[in-house]
């Protein structure tokens, strides 16, 4: 069985726990997990440089920001119920926590993946020489996702490959085995991978755009019950954001301090910048979660989660949970929305009323 099923049953029988009345008080301590990626790591540099503290002393509270080295643990402490908030994807966030029961809201979307997911090869050039080949990735992941949509596109299925489900911290390693020839992942183990001589890049986000969303989400009980926390968490990213893309001496220290953060350097980490679409503006944070768009990526999303069995045992078809996207409309079962996109406090951010 592999690790996302798994940890789903588990899930299931955390759920009452995630869901007690005791996640609905107003508090004032805050956890927050995070986890190693291009569009998180401003995450990390606020918690370093002072950001964190300036903006949950506004507030009158106080957050504790955790960095997890693997990615699906931070989801399952967060599910769980041992985090308040945690970083994760649009796709995880919809097959982990709200698949687990535990109503979930996207308070930051911080970014899009155009270019920092990857489908690679070893010794082939061509995506169409997957075919036969034997895949590691991430299993259930945006990885899975990517894989799908990138077979897709070359009139392939998952029929045609093998997938062997591999953890983020491994993928550097395992292909630099002989028995590893494909595998799909993301930043910074990308980059790491492409420096190989015998790597090559045959697909990536680019050509899906605004489909990967990476996001800071937060337990939606406890949002409603602090929103105070919901609003320093804003402050937070784009106070970061703003300062991270600044073409100042103190902008290219953070970068610097965020490229070695993440393994890597100042260059390497604006290599990874640059195939982001980071919305280091809350206007265009709002403006994309707002968009149409948006309900027709989360329209594909769920149903390839139906698709491979991660919406829930016995779930009759992909509407078995509700998506509730910034104006209110549902995707799926209105009476059982457990994914939330709101832009309330982007625009707060946006409009300065922060």
């Amino acid at each position: 069985m592999n690790v996302l099923k798994t940890m789903a049953a588990v899930l299931v029988a955390t759920t009452a726990l995630a869901a007690t009345p005791a996640f609905a008080e107003a508090k004032t301590d805050f956890k927050v997990a995070w986890s190693i990626y291009v569009g998180w790591m401003p995450w990390g540099y606020a918690e370093e440089s002072g950001i964190v503290d300036k903006w949950a002393d506004k507030y009158g509270i106080t957050i504790e920001v955790t960095q997890f080295n693997d990615y699906v643990e931070s989801m399952n402490q967060y599910t769980a119920g041992a985090y308040d908030a945690v970083t994760l994807t649009n796709m995880d966030g919809l097959s982990i926590p709200a698949a687990g029961g535990v109503d979930t809201t996207a308070v930051i979307v911080g970014d899009f993946s155009s270019g920092n997911d990857a489908v690679i090869l070893k010794d082939k050039a061509e995506l169409a020489d997957i075919a036969g080949q034997t895949v590691n990735l991430v299993e259930f992941s945006v990885s899975h996702y990517l894989l799908a949509r990138a077979l897709d596109s070359v009139g392939l299925t998952e029929r045609d490959v093998n997938v062997v489900n591999t953890a983020d911290p491994d993928m550097v390693g395992a292909f630099q085995t002989a028995d590893v020839t494909a595998l799909v992942t993301w930043n910074p183990m990308v980059s790491e991978i492409l420096a190989l001589p015998n790597a090559t890049s045959v697909f990536d986000s680019s050509q899906i755009p605004g489909e990967i969303i990476d996001m800071m989400v937060a337990n939606t009980e406890v949002l409603e019950a602090n929103p105070d926390f919901g609003k320093a968490l804003a402050g937070i990213w784009y106070e970061t954001t703003a300062l991270i893309t600044a073409d100042t001496p103190e902008g290219a220290a953070a970068r610097a301090a965020m490229g070695a953060a993440s393994g890597t350097d100042q260059a390497g980490f604006e290599a990874q910048l640059a195939a982001t679409k980071l919305f280091a503006a809350p206007a265009d944070a709002v403006a994309f979660v707002t968009s149409p768009d948006l309900s027709t990526t989360m329209d594909l999303v769920r149903n390839f989660l139906f698709d491979k069995g991660l919406l829930g045992s016995g779930a009759p078809s992909a509407d078995v949970i509700g998506i509730e996207l910034a104006d209110g409309t549902v995707l799926g079962d209105a009476n059982y929305v457990k994914l939330r996109f709101t832009d309330a406090y982007m625009k707060m951010a946006a409009d300065g009323a922060l």
